[in-house]
């Protein structure tokens, strides 16, 4: 949908279809930060003010998307004040998408934080199992483990 780095000319309202978004660090490292789902338009960072992408946004699954021109987005910003309502609905929202994560990285067992991750995806992935789309690199980025005790975990799950 967009790449690191670039510059804010669109926004995206994301219509179906899950996307993850990377950040690529000048050592090299690359960390998943980030999934986006259906009624999120993003950046989020770009959605009062513009600014460049501060990471990759990928397609998980088959996805929809509509580009809204940043400059168009803005001047509707500036003119409708029911907009800039509609603008904290869409942060209030994440906010509460990333408390809910940061309660399931605070939950019990990775395997529990495995199950809720799963859970939560596969509502949004037409009950794709989680390793069709991410890596078990990426799995354990987001449930707060390494790659081997998401190995261990998926094949004892099994």
């Amino acid at each position: 949908m967009f790449r690191q780095g670039d510059e804010g000319n669109y926004l995206y309202h994301i219509k179906s279809g899950l996307f993850k978004v990377t950040r690529l660090h000048e050592n090299g490292n690359i960390v998943l930060f980030n999934i986006l789902y259906p009624g999120e338009t993003v950046p989020h960072h770009s959605l009062i003010s513009p600014q460049d992408a501060h990471g990759t946004a990928i397609a998980l699954i088959k996805s929809e998307v509509e580009m809204i021109p940043a400059q168009k987005w803005y001047k509707e910003l500036e003119e409708d004040p029911a907009k800039t309502m509609d603008v904290a609905r869409l942060l209030q929202e994440k906010v509460r998408f990333m408390q809910e994560r940061l309660d399931h990285l605070t939950i019990g067992t990775p395997a529990e934080r495995l199950e809720l991750l799963s859970g939560w995806l596969g509502r949004h992935a037409n009950g794709a199992p989680l390793t069709e789309y991410l890596t078990q690199e990426e799995i354990g980025q987001f449930i707060g483990v390494r790659r081997e005790t998401v190995n261990r975990l998926l094949r004892h799950h099994n």
